[in-house]
């Protein structure tokens, strides 16, 4: 069999060698040619899975390293035979390190206190979930939005849109984009939200429509922004008017990443029948690439504000985009995986 594999993807070199032909390519440069007699294509967001890379080639299944699928043309895959695998909830423990990160660093600049504070939190999936974990674990108040889990579970635990926004002091976005989601963060999204509440979004930019928060932003507290619309190109405007500017690696961590590619390669493993990797985990015994427990006990909103940004000090990934913004996709590529921490 023949596997073609973004060559960005760690973890991977060498796992496929003993049981298939492997073809590294960077990930947008993959041709329909590459793919010539491939069996499995394993790939980031980077590569654009359509009929104009798979039509008329061999491949039988695609997995992705990411949890988004939105580079991948699903409908089409699926009536062409092509099975199709995500690395779901990957990166949830950095989206979450991300979130608090940017929230304690946002405060701490604009002098915001944030004792007994609400985070709403739109989409309680993976990522959603673990954010709430944290929150609760630091004292927050949490509010939920999900309304495809509220009518499975039942609306107990979930609220609508609105009273969420109307009662948190912080909104936090983790939903995937669909045409339900497009755009719901709009000018009545943003004027239902309290004044002075902060915005994170480190889900998708397509979320967001950027003209409308560009107009919210005066009546709106600090906004971090990890994804755009448009990406890899950036609004500049909106770009300058943000407390926290990020070109999407949110979940861009060590623990992540070996999560991501261990999934890929199950993935793949179990569609092919390679039994020796069905439990595949890029184990290490390199220390900083562990993550580190972090004992929020007696201390202070301070004290636990300072340990999150040494953990993360998210203002130099923030420093890094902003002095090259057109440089969005190779900051991606070349980003140094950070750690991830926990409560």
């Amino acid at each position: 069999m023949k596997i073609v594999i973004d060559n960005t993807i760690p973890f991977i070199e060498g796992v496929f060698e003993p049981y298939a032909e492997v073809v590294y390519r960077e990930g947008p440069g993959i041709r329909r040619s590459d793919l010539k007699g491939a069996d499995a294509l394993i790939i980031r967001t980077r590569t654009r899975c359509d009929a104009s890379l798979l039509s008329r080639t061999s491949v039988k299944m695609i997995a992705t390293a990411t949890v988004s699928l939105d580079n991948i043309d699903l409908p089409w895959c699926k009536d062409h035979g092509i099975y199709v695998k995500n690395a779901s909830g990957c990166n949830a423990g950095g989206v979450t390190n991300y979130v608090f990160s940017a929230l304690y660093a946002m405060a701490a600049r604009k002098s915001i206190p944030l004792t007994g504070a609400t985070i709403g939190i739109i989409g309680v999936g993976a990522a959603g979930q673990r954010v709430e974990e944290m929150a609760l674990a630091l004292g927050f108040k949490t509010l939920r939005y999900d309304p495809l889990r509220a009518a499975v579970e039942g609306p107990a635990d979930f609220h609508d849109l609105d009273y969420v926004l109307a009662g948190s002091d912080i909104i936090t976005m983790h939903i995937p984009v669909n045409d339900n989601t497009r755009g719901i963060a709009d000018a009545e999204f943003f004027a239902k939200m309290k004044p002075g509440a902060i915005f994170i979004n480190t889900a998708q930019g397509e979320l967001v429509v950027e003209h409308d928060l560009i107009d919210a932003i005066p009546r709106l507290g600090p906004v971090a922004l990890d994804t755009w619309c448009h990406e890899p190109n950036v609004n500049r405007e909106l770009m300058d008017l943000v407390d926290i500017a990020t070109p999407h690696i949110a979940g861009y961590t060590l623990q992540g990443k070996q999560t991501g590619t261990s999934l890929a390669i199950r993935s793949v493993a179990r569609f092919f029948g390679l039994s020796d990797l069905y439990d595949f985990f890029p184990t290490t015994d390199i220390v900083e690439y562990q993550a580190v427990r972090i004992d929020a006990h007696d201390k202070s909103q301070g004290q636990i504000a300072a340990t999150i940004q040494y953990n993360y000090p998210i203002f130099t990934d923030d420093f890094m985009f902003r002095m090259a913004p057109d440089r969005f996709s190779e900051l991606r590529a070349n980003y140094s995986y950070r750690r991830e921490f926990y409560f």
